[in-house]
């Protein structure tokens, strides 16, 4: 091949924007890459040096925002590159390493939301047990499980995947290393893979889901019959940022791999896959930190410290 380019290398042909728009697109995208990643490094620092945010939930949202931070990562700088490159190749091997990532990155954060809601009914439903029921312990055990369940599924799929014969066209119609996408360049039949993937899938969202519907409804059951009307409110005002992330990540996790192939085209599979590895990982740090008062308090706190310390060493100069 020319150019250094293996015969085993993938193309990826990416958003197929219109040539016109490319440097709109990329700018927007760079802006939400760079956004997402300092609100998320945001997140994390805070969490660790304000003392408030010493609690299991916090910690529990700082390991999503771990996630996040590596989610963005794995997709976007490669997109934006080819964005402004001719040559959009990407080998087998950082083709595998891509899915790997992805996968698990996906796999933790289903197994995370769904703990965040148990961390939520504890509190609500269980106030007073809640520091013995969701000890330091418990929450590393909880954040290992996450991590440890979406690894198993980058190492369950991606090894299958790369093992498919690929013959004929390189091109993926995408703009990243997705299966369902990959996996339209088989040259052999996938359809016990698929159907084994889809089982998989299904299993990693019934999991979470399960969890996350039976710890609302008894917080529901729980809300309902509180007589104070400021719990109630408090109950609310903890339980809707985590709500508004899971909504989103799921709804689009449920269409890209739960949803049968007959009803995706490439074009839909492109920007809802936009949507969820670009997009959301910007989303989640905002949600949680513009609607959350401990950490818009710890925010405000460290910029009031780094100014009068400026201040400081301005008037010594």
């Amino acid at each position: 091949m020319k150019n250094g380019t293996s015969s085993s290398d993938f193309i990826l042909l990416g958003l197929l924007v219109n040539p016109r728009s490319t440097g709109i697109v990329f700018a927007v995208i760079f802006a939400i890459f760079v956004v997402a990643v300092t609100a998320n490094l945001v997140m994390i620092f805070l969490i660790q040096v304000d003392s408030r945010l010493h609690t299991p939930m916090y910690f529990l949202l700082s390991q999503l925002s771990i996630m996040d931070t590596l989610f963005i990562c794995t997709t976007v700088p490669k997109l934006l590159v080819d964005m402004v490159s001719k040559e959009k190749t990407i080998s087998f091997a950082a083709c595998g390493i891509q899915i790997f990532l992805y996968l698990t990155m996906t796999g933790s954060e289903f197994f995370l939301l769904g703990l965040m809601a148990y961390d939520r009914y504890v509190a609500v439903c269980n106030p007073l047990r809640y520091p013995a029921l969701m000890n330091r312990k418990v929450c590393l055990l909880l954040a290992a499980g996450a991590w440890f369940g979406g690894s198993l599924d980058g190492f369950l799929l991606t090894p299958i995947t790369m093992n498919v014969p690929y013959c004929g066209s390189r091109s993926i119609d995408h703009f990243f290393c997705e299966i369902p996408a990959v996996l339209r360049l088989a040259c052999a039949d996938t359809s016990l893979y698929e159907t084994l993937m889809y089982i998989c899938c299904v299993l990693m969202l019934l999991i979470p889901i399960s969890i996350i519907s039976t710890s609302y409804s008894l917080i529901l059951l729980t809300v309902h019959r509180m007589h104070s009307a400021e719990g109630r409110k408090k109950a609310f005002a903890t339980c809707s940022s985590h709500l508004t992330v899971v909504s989103i990540f799921y709804g689009a996790a449920f269409y890209t791999y739960v949803l049968p192939q007959a009803f995706h085209t490439p074009e839909q599979d492109k920007v809802v896959s936009a949507f969820y590895t670009i997009v959301t990982p910007m989303l989640n740090p905002l949600i949680y930190g513009l609607r959350n008062k401990a950490v818009m308090g710890a925010f405000k706190k460290i910029l009031a410290q780094c100014l009068s310390a400026r201040k400081v060493s301005t008037s010594d100069g």
